[in-house]
């Protein structure tokens, strides 16, 4: 019906019949309009579509039906996947086919339906639903069965044309003939409508369709590994005499049949236009390949159709004619396009009018990737030039669709994320529209952070502040308002950010500057996007604690996730927790390496992060980072501290303290050495107290006194310095600003404060019973808790070994272990109450009391001693078997009214039993299994002692630099009391390391600067590879 004549170079003469032609062509332009009318509807309730798309921004038009070849097998499941995938990002996409009954038909048919089942589950949408992004149009040129019909009349539009197979290819070239408003009326910018023929399978015709519409100027992708004629045309471009070979094995086509020859010519002329043939393995590709292969290949037809247009020398006097009233891009990109009659306010409103909100993966992105918004968004803004004024909105939606190369071309070209979006940014990646997450389980991720009882309210005043603003907007139209509403936003998002890691808000001095690209970071941890926080991580400023900040942020989301049992997102949230520590460690190497001096400093310069004041070590050691407090440059900072500055040598340093006694004194080593000793002084004294009765004459001699009272009051001034450790002081340097609370569970969490505590609660509760009842009965119970206070405080003796390298790790061992114990005694308490219960029902019955008067004779004890024991294999079998125990009275009435009186137990075969199968059941399991987890526990330490000795020696450095040895610290601590009560401040003392530094604020704003940007190189010589 139609033939294409490309004699002449960029021209294209449609030979039909002329008494036919115009009839034919408004039989196309007819159906075009007749499919735009029917999958299209004006939705006036539509806040998102401003105005109606008439005309589709993408048309894939999918051929390869065939009746006359044998099929292959070919994974047809990713060609589906990769077919929806472009589709998704075209934005208002056509899907064109044949419609019949061929295999091809079939498969795009269930690749349609699977998005439909996906995208809409069980509700039904027409094929002009607004929501509807992707419209199936079925180009049959045949009645269907009135079955077929029916079924995919709501979602399916079907084209009935009697035309025969030409009819597909003129449509094609028709269609890449009209014209789209991609951004929009106001900014009337043109282009022709991106059209894409995907080859599958296929036969000679097929062939012979590709071969014209190159011809055409309309780009072809086929697909690799679908077979049949499709496989034979990447065959031919390889290797062209091999095409005598499987011509007739593929298309059933003998070398002397006439239709070889056109054959021949058909593949000879896709090989001359092979530049605007993409190809897509099937077999190698991901399918989210597929859409930078389609942009490629439709940019590419585009510059060649607009080249040989202008070859043309009639096309481009014709040109020059039309060139003072065509606005718009006729054929290709904004070169033809009169850019001066664009300004501002066009621009921006066509820019956001064009928006694309499909979120892609930025592993296959290109510069070309569907949808083409990007391209020539970019083009337009490069051309005006109105980059630095208009480029935030492409940022904006760079930054939604997850387009790390424009997002990072549009940074690196100056352009500034407009802080006024910030809602809008959130409103749309974190927040789920029309979600009623209170009511039902959401797994959108605002539902994750919604779990942080805390943060519950910060994160709906967050997601509420976008619907704030409009209404602020339409009611008075003053920028005022947007100001007032980003900052809203940035103040949620800081506290939202602290109280996820338990941190005070840092407000003094604070003012919201411009540091968009740091809120634009924050974003991207909320959202998980990897590659965008990496962007503004490096664009960014304190590389090192940022970096620590958003990991420690990932981890606690993980955390989050985990326990509302989303597995996935934490294990992804988690290792990108990693991904970030990974990044400071890097970067600390690297700043080692380049300047040592100023890479020890920065682990503890002090600064703002997100309303989180810390320095990197600090905040480093409050989160468990174990990795980065034993880095050379921790440790490196961590002795500088320790000997304060003095000579590591024990001699030399002993020596310092003649000839420099302040910075010997004020020593955290000094005070830690000196604290000891005193401890074991105390240690001694309170044994020689504990050791004699209490009643005994010798504590009414004045020695007595002097050892019993010196021990109180060391102890006072110990307990004053363990709470000063667990709240801090506000300017001491490295003191943490996390919330009281938090700060408190961080204090409890480390074993040794726990041991200590306890030993002063022991030694309190024997304090008040020693003098509060001074009478002999109670001698005897305040002796028990002086002894118990006393053996705890034997083992904070073990505390002095943790600074010891060798030492150290062992003592960590024991703590862990323990804790492994303690998780042991769960399992085994549990074992020992039901077997002590079933031992004494059986051999003492009919108990008529088990809770006597005084504790010391409730049956409980006798209940659990017997299977107690017998993990130890102490079996006590003559009482088991009925002959014990020794000492006991056979008389009911007695040991019924006497407590203290035990009966002989009652001889049952069923107790021997379960006595064998429980001694069997602890002794080769239950006592193994702690073996088990001992040994995995000191595998485990092992293999990270240098890291875990390296963190708890940071502990002892960060208590002793601030602590002052009892009972030496009481007067200056009574001191900073009365100052703090007068003054309202605490710590200003000048003690140790606390004193206020006198350097100049010029002189901190230098160091300030050159810190940033050692940090801000280093970080872009590790990770800016792109």
């Amino acid at each position: 019906m139609s033939n294409v004549d490309s004699s002449s170079p960029g021209t294209q003469v449609w030979h039909l019949n002329l008494n036919k032609r115009e009839t034919y062509v408004e039989k196309i332009s007819k159906t075009w309009n007749e499919i735009k009318r029917n999958v299209y509807t004006e939705d006036e309730q539509s806040s998102t579509r401003k105005l109606i798309k008439s005309t589709p921004t993408m048309v894939f038009s999918v051929i390869g039906d065939s009746d006359s070849c044998v099929p292959s097998p070919w994974p047809t499941s990713v060609f589906q996947t990769a077919l929806i995938e472009a589709a998704k990002s075209g934005g208002e996409t056509f899907i064109l086919f044949k419609g019949n009954g061929g295999g091809v038909s079939n498969v795009v048919r269930d690749a349609y339906q699977h998005y439909e089942d996906m995208e809409f589950g069980s509700e039904t949408r027409t094929v002009n639903d607004p929501e509807r992004h992707i419209k199936l149009i079925s180009m049959t040129g045949k009645k269907t069965d009135k079955q077929q019909s029916e079924r995919n009349m709501a979602t399916i539009h079907t084209c009935e044309i009697e035309e025969g197979d030409d009819f597909m290819l003129d449509f094609e070239q028709f269609v890449s003939e009209q014209e789209i408003f991609y951004f929009g009326t106001d900014m009337e910018f043109k282009i022709p409508v991106p059209i894409v023929i995907l080859v599958c399978e296929g036969d000679i015709d097929t062939i012979s369709h590709i071969s014209k519409a190159l011809q055409g100027k309309i780009p072809v992708i086929i697909m690799k590994g679908s077979g049949n004629a499709a496989d034979l045309v990447l065959d031919y471009i390889d290797d062209p005499d091999i095409l005598r070979k499987n011509v007739s094995i593929i298309l059933n086509i003998e070398l002397d049949d006439p239709k070889f020859s056109n054959l021949e010519n058909n593949l000879q002329t896709i090989r001359d236009n092979w530049d605007l043939v993409g190809v897509f393995d099937l077999d190698r590709d991901d399918p989210h390949v597929l859409s930078g292969i389609a942009g490629k290949a439709i940019v590419s037809c585009w510059s060649v159709k607009r080249s040989s247009r202008y070859s043309n020398p009639d096309v481009q006097e014709k040109e020059k004619q039309t060139a003072g009233t065509n606005k718009h891009m006729s054929q290709s990109a904004s070169k033809s396009f009169c850019m001066d009659l664009i300004d501002h306010d066009q621009l921006v409103k066509g820019l956001k009018w064009g928006s694309r909100p499909y979120v892609q993966s930025p592993n296959f992105c290109t510069s070309t990737s569907l949808p083409l918004y990007f391209y020539f968004g970019y083009q337009i803004l490069q051309a005006k030039p109105l980059m630095k004024e208009c480029g935030d909105v492409l940022l904006l939606e760079a930054l939604k669709a997850n387009r790390c190369d424009y997002v990072r071309v549009l940074l690196d070209r100056g352009v500034k994320f407009n802080i006024d979006n910030l809602s809008e940014l959130y409103e749309q990646t974190i927040s789920c529209q029309d979600c009623k997450f209170k009511e039902q389980d959401c797994l959108h991720f605002k539902w994750i952070l919604y779990q942080i009882p805390t943060a519950k309210t910060l994160c709906l005043q967050l997601l509420q502040t976008g619907k704030i603003k409009e209404r602020n907007i339409t009611m008075n139209g003053k920028t005022t308002k947007k100001n007032t509403k980003h900052v809203s936003v940035i103040s949620a998002t800081k506290k939202l950010c602290c109280e996820i890691l338990g941190y005070e808000e840092y407000m003094q001095g604070e003012t919201f500057t411009d540091e968009s690209i740091a809120d634009v970071l924050l974003w991207s941890i909320f959202v998980n996007r990897k590659e965008l926080a990496e962007i503004c991580w490096l664009r960014g400023k304190d590389q090192l604690l940022t970096g620590l900040v958003c990991s420690a942020i990932l981890k606690e989301l993980s955390n989050n996730a985990s326990n509302v049992k989303e597995q996935v997102l934490s294990k992804d949230l988690e290792d990108h927790s990693k991904i970030f520590q990974g990044r400071c460690l890097s970067i600390m190497d690297r700043m080692y390496e380049e300047n040592t001096k100023q890479a020890i400093d920065l682990m503890d310069t002090q600064t703002v992060v997100w309303g989180i004041h810390s320095s990197p070590l600090t905040f480093a050691y409050e989160n468990f980072m174990y990795d980065v407090v034993a880095h050379t440059c921790s440790q490196k900072y961590m002795n500088k501290q320790w000997y304060n500055r003095l000579s590591p040598k024990i001699v030399p340093f002993l020596k310092s303290a003649l000839s420099k006694p302040r910075k010997f004194i004020f020593a955290p080593r000094t005070k830690y050495l000196l604290n000891y000793v005193i401890f074991f002084f105390v240690l001694a004294m309170y044994s020689d107290f504990v050791l004699t009765s209490i009643g005994d004459p010798f504590y009414d001699t004045i020695k007595a006194h002097v050892f019993e009272y010196s021990m109180y009051v060391w102890a006072v001034g110990d307990f004053i310095e363990e709470l000063i450790a667990c709240f801090g002081c506000k300017n001491t340097p490295g003191r943490s600003h996390r919330g009281y609370w938090s700060r408190v569970l961080r204090h409890l969490n480390d074993f040794w404060n726990v041991v200590d505590l306890l030993s002063f609660l022991l030694l309190t509760i024997a304090l008040c019973v020693r003098h509060a009842y001074p009478v002999p009965p109670t001698f005897t119970f305040a002796r028990n808790m002086f002894a118990l206070s006393l053996l705890v405080m034997y083992l904070r003796i073990l505390e002095v070994f943790l600074i010891h390298r060798i030492m150290g790790p062992t003592i960590i061992m024991i703590k862990e272990m323990l804790k492994d114990l303690l998780r042991f005694l769960i399992i085994a308490v549990v074992v020992v109450l039901g077997v002590g219960i079933y031992y004494h029902a059986n051999m003492w019955p009919d108990h008529q009391s088990i809770w006597s008067d005084d504790w010391n004779n409730w049956r409980i004890w006798s209940i659990i001693y017997f299977p107690y024991w017998q993990l130890y294999a102490e079996l006590n079998l003559e009482t088991v078997d009925g002959n014990g125990p020794t000492n006991c009275t056979k008389n009911r009435t007695i040991w019924e009214n006497d407590p203290s009186k035990t009966g002989c137990s009652q001889e049952d075969w069923t107790v021997q039993a379960i006595a064998g199968i429980y001694v069997l059941f602890s002794n080769l399991l239950l006592v193994n299994l702690v073996i088990a987890m001992f040994s995995y526990t000191f595998e485990r330490v092992q293999e990270n002692s240098e890291k875990l000795w390296h963190f708890q020696r940071y502990t002892v450095i960060c208590d002793y630099n601030r602590r002052i040895p009892s009972p030496f610290n009481l007067i200056p601590r009574l001191v900073q009391l009365i100052f703090l009560l007068k003054r309202d401040r605490s710590c200003d003392i000048k003690i140790g390391h606390t004193e206020i530094d006198l350097m100049n604020t010029k002189e901190k704003r230098k160091k300030s600067a050159l810190q940033k940007n050692f940090q801000k190189i280093i970080s872009f010589r590790s990770y800016n590879t792109k």
